[in-house]
């Protein structure tokens, strides 16, 4: 079979919304494949990339993929990969990538794009690695598409950005497996010590001025919650409301870094002591923390509090985006239950350097990795997460080899 690869346009939106039913049914939780107004505005949007693949000799549709641009951050997002299941077996799902990619980068307006797959196979991962992409870790319960899912997280860069990264001296331990994970698997270096256990002043972010689990194949959610402070807190899911008081807390860009999120929700205690930008998103059954006001170190001691409301929330998944260096920040993070999932270097230019990134997330699901395929680019991360979470949510006694 030979396919065209050609714009999406207005046209085939309903086209569109057949192929993503065919491939997901009524799975499939990202707006751009159901939401014909949202599709419409990416479609049109100037610095969107939207491509699709149709048959030479019929027209058919047979496969679409899309890049999201956050120029301001200079990120991409490549999302909605689908073929249709008559048209596999062809490269068409290679060809769509590389093609959409090469359209992002060409524009001169990216360092980066990064795309999550869905680990059912480990076909997704293959086309992705095979087209530039790095893998740069696990995000165990991130998706609800057919049940709850593992994604993996991947990105791709322009040529030179790794070679200008801002080197982090030391990082908390919990960190060190993640990290070594990325060396093993990529070839990138981190170089990092770590901190010791008594720092009592973290470092700032940056700003535009041990033991291991067996490999078993389940996770049970903690057996007690790992921060003991309850505190009330409200969720108020009022997007323009919260767009528009995101912006008056964060007027500056730079104060808030989340790329390619925009907050629908916050979460404050009555007494408005600290205020959570979230994007949830109860469809997928996850949700992304975007910032905290004043600080992230203000909410430490209530974000069990704010993991069981986002629970009740439809959200069984919490993902934060830290900087390496932000030591307080990763510290009110992994004190509170989180678990570092992926790294993410050079994500952020500052000047003509770039800056690292960590995800670190929480799920208060069982993980069950029996269904999972893990490639063995991802295996290391599949080793440094279990290790991660064991020593998170396991006595001591019970990790030692």
């Amino acid at each position: 079979m030979t396919a065209t690869i050609l714009p999406a346009a207005p046209q085939d939106i309903a086209e569109l919304r057949q192929l993503y039913f065919d491939v997901y049914g009524h799975g499939y939780p990202v707006a751009l494949g159901s939401d014909p107004t949202e599709m419409h505005r990416l479609i049109t949007d100037p610095h969107c990339h939207w491509l699709t693949a149709r048959r030479t000799d019929t027209g058919e549709l047979a496969g679409s993929v899309v890049v999201q641009t956050d120029r301001g951050n200079r990120v991409g997002k490549l999302v909605g990969l689908a073929v249709h299941p008559r048209h596999r077996q062809h490269g068409l799902a290679g060809r769509l990538t590389g093609a959409v990619t090469a359209d992002a980068f060409a524009t001169g307006a990216l360092d980066s794009v990064h795309t999550t797959v869905r680990m059912v196979t480990q076909a997704p991962q293959r086309v992705v690695a095979r087209n530039g992409y790095r893998p740069l870790g696990l995000l165990p319960n991130a998706a609800d598409v057919s049940g709850c899912e593992t994604l993996a997280l991947f990105a791709c860069y322009a040529p030179g950005v790794l070679d200008r990264r801002e080197p982090v001296a030391a990082v908390p331990g919990a960190l060190l497996p993640l990290l070594g994970a990325a060396e093993e698997s990529t070839g990138i270096s981190y170089a990092c010590g770590e901190l010791p256990r008594a720092t009592a002043e973290p470092a700032a972010p940056p700003s535009p001025s041990g033991g291991g689990a067996a490999p078993g194949a389940l996770l049970a959610p903690p057996a007690a919650p790992h921060t003991k402070t309850r505190t009330p807190m409200e969720v108020i899911t009022a997007p323009g409301f919260v767009r528009r008081r995101f912006h008056e807390r964060f007027p500056d860009p730079a104060g808030a870094y989340s790329p390619l999120r925009t907050p629908n929700t916050v979460l404050t205690p009555p007494d408005g002591e600290f205020e959570i930008y979230a994007d949830l998103d109860p469809a997928a059954g996850s949700c992304a923390l975007v910032a905290v006001q004043p600080s992230a170190s203000a909410a430490t001691a209530a974000l069990d509090s704010v993991m069981a409301a986002l629970g009740r929330a439809g959200a069984d998944y919490v993902e934060t985006l830290v900087p390496l260096s932000d030591t307080a920040g990763l510290h009110a993070f992994l004190s509170a239950g989180f678990v570092p999932s992926a790294g993410y270097p050079a994500m952020r230019r500052i000047g003509d350097r770039f800056h690292d990134y960590v995800v670190l997330s929480r799920t208060d699901r069982q993980i069950d990795f029996r269904t999972t395929a893990v490639s063995p680019l991802l295996q290391p991360y599949l080793s440094a997460y279990l290790t991660a979470w064991a020593s998170t949510y396991l006595p001591h006694h019970e990790v030692v080899r």
